[in-house]
């Protein structure tokens, strides 16, 4: 499936028509579809094509190596998750992957009611983590313009996400899917589900196997070229949009038989705002046809809750 794409220069532009036509595009994609493929969107090739090389040279680490860096106590938002811990809501398989996340750093004083753990430093790869780092701030801006332009097809000022994400609970985890090594109990790698976050940015993994549900209940692989990441619309923004904005159920589903001794890795941004920031539905995407469909809470409590659900918090 070639989803929408849309390029981010236009919302850059300082004119105004292509400015406006990328908010209506990107809206429009994300009522109609929930991803969206954007070029242009300003994360060097060279930083991406490092992060892959750091994130395979510290897969490849003996496992109690990488167990070294497995922190009890930290739901899996710091450092590595062993195979097979994280399940999708809703289901007891647990996913085919094992993977990394790197987190918020703060300069300066810890925002009130906030926490943020140190990051996981892997003593073996000098440069993993500085990598990690640009990579993380590379896409926390393009997100942050992202929902810029979000915030205007919303009817909202265009900067109102700004202040919500600076400091935020953002993640970049890095995932690795092993090669298959005897007949699979099923043929999904992941199962279906829908992020937690306001929105995600993904580079093209290192081999298919991402695939949408359509509003037909049709799966269907997404593709996407090259120089382009992949967005998709998380939990808590069709919460905060009373569903306008739907939130889009994805897998990752095992690769050919030929193809089973191959890894594929995947490095997705979930941009997640700060604690404090309220969820409650906007009263512009309430009315009579639409009634309210969530109670309000915090984007704190609703990553806490989602969390446990997926099996990562107790």
């Amino acid at each position: 499936m070639n989803i929408p794409v849309v390029d981010l220069s236009d919302f850059q532009s300082s004119d105004v028509k292509r400015k406006q036509a990328f908010v209506a595009q990107l809206g429009k994609a994300y009522e109609e579809t929930g991803f969206v493929a954007v070029k242009n969107h300003g994360i060097p090739d060279a930083l991406i094509a490092d992060r892959y090389a750091y994130l395979q040279r510290f897969f490849s680490l003996p496992l109690e190596k990488k167990k070294g860096y497995e922190i009890e106590g930290l739901a899996g938002q710091r450092g590595y998750t062993s195979f097979g811990k994280e399940h999708a809501k809703g289901s007891d398989a647990p996913d085919l992957k094992e993977f990394f996340q790197y987190g918020q750093t703060i300069d300066g004083p810890i925002p009130e009611n906030e926490s943020y753990p140190p990051n996981v430093q892997v003593d073996e790869i000098a440069g993993l983590n500085d990598t990690f780092e640009k990579a993380y701030r590379a896409f926390e801006t393009s997100g942050t313009t992202l929902l810029q332009a979000i915030a205007l097809f919303l009817d909202l000022e265009e900067h109102y996400f700004d202040n919500w994400i600076h400091n935020g609970h953002s993640i970049l985890r890095a995932i690795h899917y092993p090669p298959i090594t005897q007949e699979p109990k099923s043929a999904i790698r992941a199962e279906q589900h829908e992020d937690i976050n306001l929105i995600t940015l993904l580079v093209g993994a290192s081999a298919d196997g991402l695939e949408i549900l359509t509003k037909q209940g049709e799966w269907v692989p997404v593709t996407s070229l090259p120089e382009q990441i992949v967005v998709n619309v998380g939990d808590m923004l069709q919460r905060f949009t009373n569903n306008r904005l739907r939130s889009t159920t994805h897998r990752v589903v095992n690769p050919p038989r030929e193809l089973w001794h191959t890894s594929r890795f995947s490095i997705p941004f979930f941009l997640h705002p700060q604690s404090d920031m309220s969820l409650a539905c906007l009263p512009g995407c309430v009315s009579e046809s639409n009634p309210k469909q969530y109670e309000d809470i915090t984007a704190g409590a609703y990553l806490d809750e989602r969390l446990r659900e997926i099996g990562l918090k107790k």
